[in-house]
């Protein structure tokens, strides 16, 4: 038996989305001169270039996005890393992005690079919050609130065509 798909964004709404983080990005960061988008590997870092692609026209300040690379499925038995020297981060404004903020786990392991170094600030965005967390991570910039069962599967597609679906 195959899951049934419902589009819950389609893809004017994602960049819309995305447009309106960038904002918020830039409401809360209207005095640095450069910030830190940092995805984590896949999709998070994917919606991370595209935040950071909005962001740069927005506000017209210097971004770097940064790529987290760790195991979702076992991060103790593996090195979280970023994909560029310490330097780059350091007392930094950080924004970790993830597509689908679930239960919290991946993004508090991803924050370990961050706390291992001295940065100016940390905050988390997300397109997606189920508010499934078991883990104590709240987003700071959410595209789209929404109430699932903890069985549901919330799939981002980003790219050309992007939706969000609910399987």
């Amino acid at each position: 038996m195959t899951a049934e798909k419902t589009r819950i964004l389609d893809t004017s709404q994602v960049k819309q989305k995305i447009r309106r983080i960038a904002y918020e990005i830039y409401e809360e960061n209207f005095n640095e001169k450069s910030i830190v988008i940092a995805g984590v590997d896949g999709q998070g870092y994917t919606l991370a270039r595209h935040i950071a692609r909005e962001l740069q026209r927005v506000a017209g300040i210097t971004v770097t996005v940064v790529k987290v690379i760790l195991s979702k499925t076992d991060p103790l038995q593996h090195e979280v890393k970023l994909d560029c020297d310490v330097r780059t981060i350091k007392k930094k404004s950080i924004v970790l992005v993830d597509d689908v903020l679930n239960t919290g786990r991946t993004l508090a392991y991803a924050m370990k690079p961050f706390l291992d170094t001295e940065v100016k600030k940390l905050e988390v965005a997300v397109l997606v919050n189920r508010s499934h967390t078991a883990f104590p991570v709240y987003p700071r910039y959410t595209g789209f609130e929404l109430a699932t069962t903890i069985n549901d599967h919330v799939q981002v597609v980003l790219g050309k065509e992007a939706s969000v679906y609910l399987l």
